[in-house]
């Protein structure tokens, strides 16, 4: 999938010759969400990697699992965010300072200064997180949500689709760790249209920037017996639109436009003069209908960068890509 993204971005770029709602929380349910009914078999043809099975089924503390090496920055994972002789990324399982190297800060569409992590290029199919609730619905105190794919993986995605998993008044937290051994199990399971912001990431990663109350502490998961940690965002409800994450559009300009010789991305963004402050324009801010951290990428000319400061001057540029990338970048910030 990583392949795939990369290949269609340098296509669009290269080619102009260029819950506490569960979900991710750990715990709980949400009755406002919609949701059907499947099962554990039905379920199956989601998952994208074979995961182990606990042979013993008994429950494990999370403080006692191994811990899923993770690495957005590899070759299978990353696609704007590649780790190379001439990068100063991260190695592999490494903590991850998104403050330091991956906050960008453009305008919002009436000309406010936003803020926003940069989470690199996600495909618009959610991947399957799953949450564990008694037969009232409530959810499993202690039990870690599981999911079936990591960074590296196909099919792997920052946005999930919750599925509640109900299970019988006997279930200790933490018997299910992995997906493979929740669809040996005899579950109901409800796939709601609730998408939550879960980009998974190596323990010790920091990103302390939330747009409203939102905790910027680590969450831990299950990913095939192991332990894994995520960040949360919640700066905006998220819903399944005809089964993919909704878009919103951003305008960015790069130092060197797509095409020319070390064009797009990698002469990163265009700059004012002093500071750090991009003339990328997002569409929609959190509090907006049509917001979404998952953005259509339009490319434009950087001939027009002193005149582009809020959506209609965006809008009024050359535009030299209109649909480059889809990328994960949360707001944090609107000033």
């Amino acid at each position: 999938m990583a392949d795939t993204n990369r290949r269609r971005f340098i296509q669009a770029t290269g080619g102009l010759t260029i819950f506490a709602l569960a979900g991710c929380t750990g715990n709980g349910g949400d009755e406002d969400m919609m949701a059907e009914e499947t099962t554990g078999e039905e379920m199956m043809g989601e998952m994208t990697t074979e995961d182990g099975m606990e042979s013993d089924m008994e429950s494990t503390d999370p403080a006692d699992a191994p811990r899923a090496s993770i690495d957005r920055f590899s070759e299978s994972a990353g696609t704007l965010h590649v780790r190379g002789p001439d990068t100063d990324l991260p190695g592999p399982d490494e903590a991850i300072d998104f403050d330091q190297q991956f906050l960008a800060q453009g305008f919002g569409p009436d000309g406010s200064v936003v803020q926003y992590y940069d989470f690199d290029v996600q495909p618009t199919t959610p991947a399957p997180i799953y949450t564990f609730v008694d037969e009232n619905g409530d959810p499993i105190e202690g039990q870690r949500n599981v999911v079936g794919v990591v960074p590296r993986d196909d099919g792997y995605n920052d946005f999930w689709r919750v599925n509640k998993v109900t299970v019988p008044e006997e279930y200790e937290p933490n018997t299910v760790r992995s997906a493979g051994g929740l669809m040996a199990g005899d579950y109901d399971i409800e796939r709601t249209d609730v998408i939550k912001n879960c980009p998974i990431v190596p323990k010790g990663s920091t990103a302390s920037m939330r747009h409203g109350d939102g905790s910027a502490e680590l969450v831990d998961g299950w990913y095939d017996g192991q332990v894994v940690s995520y960040f949360l965002f919640e700066e905006a409800t998220i819903e399944v639109s005809s089964e993919s994450v909704p878009l919103s559009p951003i305008y960015v300009s790069f130092n060197v436009n797509p095409g020319e010789d070390g064009g797009g991305p990698p002469s990163g963004f265009m700059t004012e003069m002093e500071g750090d402050q991009t003339h990328n324009v997002v569409a929609t801010v959190p509090g907006d209908e049509a917001y979404s951290p998952l953005w259509q990428v339009m490319i434009y000319d950087n001939a027009d960068f002193e005149t582009v400061t809020d959506l209609d001057s965006a809008r009024d540029a050359t535009i030299l890509a209109s649909d480059a990338a889809t990328v994960n970048c949360p707001i944090v910030s609107v000033k």
